[in-house]
């Protein structure tokens, strides 16, 4: 596996080595020891996958304090472009986002680590999308930062007419309107 450093600390991305022949590929997804060695020591509890069609935006979502979550994401069939923000509070990179195409055929890999808001736009017809989290879902925890906000300055790559949203990421406010100490 390589690991690629990106412009916020903590952030990377993951090429797995594809083993290909005329069969097909074969690849580790994941290998505790490796990824501990060249990443770091995380538990991971729980895993999540999700199945989207061309336009869904999903996001920015976060949990807050003692449920925030370290996350390792792919996707096995399809394409999307996936999203950190990084919101932790006195962080030289906060506010800033880092931005990776996620391909089943690309096979990459995103480590983020816990601070960081996500979400993700769908490119392909359809994409199935897979996610490990270091810490169970609590609704009493969970934050959100709207997709759109001019602040971030994210290109989703989908047209403004095109995007599909649930009727929940409609209404989330901007990072600014939060205020750091929200995000804690």
């Amino acid at each position: 596996m390589r690991v690629i450093e990106t412009n916020i600390e903590g952030v990377l991305i993951l090429e797995p080595r594809v083993f290909e022949d005329q069969r097909g590929y074969f690849f580790e997804s994941f290998n505790l020891r490796e990824f501990e060695e060249k990443v770091g020591r995380v538990n991971f509890v729980q895993d999540n996958e999700s199945k989207s069609c061309y336009g869904v935006v999903r996001g920015l979502h976060f949990q807050k304090g003692e449920h925030s979550q370290a996350k390792l994401v792919r996707v096995v069939r399809g394409s999307v472009l996936d999203v950190a923000v990084d919101i932790r509070p006195g962080s030289p990179t906060f506010g800033k986002h880092v931005a990776v195409e996620l391909t089943g055929d690309n096979h990459l890999q995103f480590f983020l680590p816990k601070g960081m808001a996500h979400g993700f736009s769908v490119l392909s017809d359809e994409a199935v999308f897979q996610y490990k989290c270091d810490c169970f879902y609590c609704p009493a925890s969970e934050g959100a930062i709207a997709w759109d906000d001019p602040d971030l300055g994210i290109d989703w790559r989908i047209p403004a007419d095109k995007v599909i949203l649930s009727e929940k990421d409609r209404h989330h406010p901007r990072l600014a309107d939060l205020g750091q100490d929200i995000l804690l």
